[in-house]
């Protein structure tokens, strides 16, 4: 990486594992995309075949079953049984299931899907809500993570790690096994535009992976910038990001007061209709505000009184500099500093080459720009730039920790690494 010289990256690699799998419902149609939950076609000739097993086919069958995948999954027998309710309004009419041909029907409508077997980037980071363990002048912290798997298909997955009183970086190994959220309270319509979801209590944070629910997020939830949001005394986690279809974007909103339980909302108004929104961590005069881009290309700053309700806009920064000429964007919610707001950058220059840049705004009036970045804090450079999306370097945010700041960034959207800078020698390279 061609980095400045106060930019020190850490003997750290986060690589996607395709090991990892949840089980995600399998729908038998044509096009899975097409499947009807009223169509009984498909689905009744699997029960009808299940059901014509005698009883010690059906437990052999289970017993196969449950000695191939059991130890690759959390609570197996429940999950084979919710698919199968779930399932219950496609099948015709039919005698009582056993239990056994219950969890066998269930075990039929479902996959394994390998969600970080592509790539495993553009994180975030916020200090942990539970500092258990933290040493003395240390910090414990959380890494959102966008993960790709099969069909180009985002969720958000999480790792945990600890910063040390010198700024040393480590990230804990992520646990072997992997699940999904519950849906809190009735499935939502395809049409919704919220939803809360609930992890079972326990297991590590790293298992937990918040895979598409929304018809807004069927090709993706992707690019989570997190922040924790003073709000009085609670400490409320919020993170914008992109939901995908697969042809049209939507901004939405994630809220977690423990990274267990989530709740997910669209964003409405004329300026949430583009991606990389960056929520500012406290209001400012009263107001939400946010940095976000409306015409890909400029950035701009706009407030909002209820925090889902996002219009208009004034323009704060422009493409200045060569390495950024094509647009520019946020790169995660600021950061306040004593000397004002530090706001991450990418720029996109020759060859669609991303880089990584920073921005001093006022504290009190953030539409001032006090300084910026001339040259981009680290870059794609030969020797390490090849990947899934090759030439790009990119973060959803950063942290402040004493004098320094945390920057996880991903490299050729396939991996992570992460670098700490000193906060004063940033500051001295940018120009005022």
């Amino acid at each position: 990486m061609s980095k400045s010289t106060f930019f020190n990256r850490q003997a750290l690699h986060l690589r996607p594992d395709p090991a990892r799998v949840v089980v995600r419902p399998f729908k038998p149609a044509t096009e899975p995309r097409d499947f009807n939950p009223t169509d009984k076609s498909r689905a009744n000739h699997i029960v009808e075949r299940v059901l014509a097993l005698d009883s010690a086919s059906v437990a052999a069958q289970l017993a196969d079953v449950l000695e191939s995948f059991l130890g690759r999954h959390r609570n197996l027998l429940e999950i084979f049984e919710a698919r199968a309710m779930e399932m219950e309004a496609a099948f015709e009419g039919h005698a009582p299931f056993t239990s056994d041909q219950r969890r066998l029907i269930g075990a039929y409508f479902l996959h394994e899907y390998s969600f970080e077997a592509a790539a495993l980037f553009n994180p975030s980071i916020v200090s942990h809500p539970d500092q258990t363990g933290a040493p003395a002048g240390g910090r414990r912290f959380i890494l959102s993570l966008r993960a790709v798997g099969e069909g180009h298909i985002s969720s958000l997955t999480f790792r945990t790690g600890l910063v040390t009183a010198d700024g040393n970086v480590t990230i804990d190994p992520p646990a072997r096994l992997a699940n999904i959220p519950d849906v809190v309270g009735p499935v939502p319509l395809p049409d919704a535009d919220r939803v809360e979801l609930a992890f079972k209590p326990g297991g590590d944070l790293s298992e937990r992976v918040i895979f598409p629910v929304l018809a807004s997020q069927s090709n993706g939830v992707e690019d989570a910038r997190f922040l924790e949001f003073a709000d009085g005394d609670e400490k409320i986690f919020y993170a914008t990001y992109t939901a995908y279809t697969g042809r049209a974007i939507r901004s939405e909103l994630i809220e977690t007061r423990n990274f267990e339980t989530f709740r997910m909302t669209a964003l409405r108004g004329t300026a949430a209709r583009n991606k990389g929104m960056g929520l500012f961590p406290r209001r400012i005069n009263g107001q939400y505000a946010m940095i976000a881009r409306q015409d890909n290309e400029n950035l701009y700053l706009i407030y909002s009184d209820d925090l889902l309700t996002w219009n208009g806009g004034q323009p704060l920064l422009r493409p200045h500099y060569p390495w950024e000429f094509v647009q520019i964007g946020n790169c995660g919610a600021p950061i306040e500093l004593d000397e004002g707001w530090l706001l991450f950058t990418h720029g996109v220059g020759p060859v669609r080459r991303y880089s990584i840049g920073a921005v001093l705004l006022d504290k009190a009036d953030p539409s001032k720009v006090l300084a910026r970045s001339s040259e981009p804090l680290v870059r794609p450079e030969p020797s390490d730039r090849e990947g899934y999306v090759p030439n790009v370097v990119y973060t959803c945010g950063g942290m402040r920790h004493n004098d320094r700041i945390v920057l996880p960034y991903a490299i050729s959207d396939t991996f992570c690494s992460v670098a700490t800078m000193k906060i004063a020698a940033l500051l001295e390279n940018l120009q005022g």
